[in-house]
């Protein structure tokens, strides 16, 4: 489950500013760089808020949040404690957009005071939304938010930027998830090794005896194997 984490929008103060035909290209170029430059998931979404700020013609604030069916969420990355406020799972009402990307990859509030955004945005002072679809499937949705305090600041060029820049993400968030699984699946590999060389002097039996033991054991604790190798360790260590 992703943790949640709070970061400042002045981190990244040499991407290029408003991007325009060339300078689109190159401020995409920089933003796809230091997205693939990060090492966790949680790092690579942190780095996409921010940039989404930098990027995105209008943007003051943005998040990152997960959807569930039946109005479940959580926001998993945010550049200000005022988008956290804004994608509450208390401030229900804040979100009504959010609803269309199920069906669609872009959603917009152009003025939450006068379109239906209302209650907890237009009290917040955020007055235009931006919402884009990073990922979908039946369950779940993971979207990227910009906010902004002017009405009608985002438009269709805008939204094409955004589109472009979350393609990025997407990539991205793919590739450093694949690099995180490999990662552990290593460290787990290693780990139930140990464990089975534990059992395999403890008990004075073989490689494929000492794994049968690790199986028939996490199958009757109802424990994952990982796990029941780990404290197989801990306890080999704490002693």
């Amino acid at each position: 489950m992703p943790k949640r984490f709070v970061v400042a929008a002045s981190d990244f103060s040499d991407v290029p500013g408003l991007p325009v035909d060339f300078e689109l290209a190159e401020a995409l170029t920089v933003a796809a760089r230091q997205l693939h430059e990060t090492t966790t998931s949680h790092g690579t979404l942190r780095t996409a808020v921010n940039l989404a700020v930098h990027l995105l013609p209008g943007a003051e604030h943005a998040g990152i949040s997960e959807i569930e069916r039946g109005d479940l969420r959580r926001t998993i990355a945010w550049t200000d404690e005022v988008v956290r406020t804004a994608e509450s799972p208390d401030g229900a009402e804040g979100a009504p957009h959010w609803e269309q990307l199920w069906n669609t990859p872009v959603a917009r509030i152009e003025d939450s005071g006068t379109d239906g955004g209302g209650g907890l945005l237009s009290d917040l002072g955020l007055r235009s939304v931006l919402s884009l679809r990073l990922r979908a499937d039946r369950r779940r949705l993971t979207v990227l938010t910009a906010y902004s305090r002017k009405p009608r600041a985002f438009d269709e060029a805008t939204t094409r930027v955004g589109r472009l820049f979350t393609a990025h993400v997407s990539l991205a968030l793919q590739s450093v998830t694949v690099r995180e699984q490999l990662t552990e699946a290593m460290r787990t590999r290693d780990l139930i090794g140990q464990a089975t060389g534990i059992l395999m002097e403890r008990l004075d039996i073989d490689a494929a005896e000492a794994f049968d033991s690790l199986v028939r054991t996490s199958q009757r604790e109802n424990v994952k194997l990982r796990d029941l190798a780990r404290r197989i360790v801990g306890n080999k260590e704490g002693a």
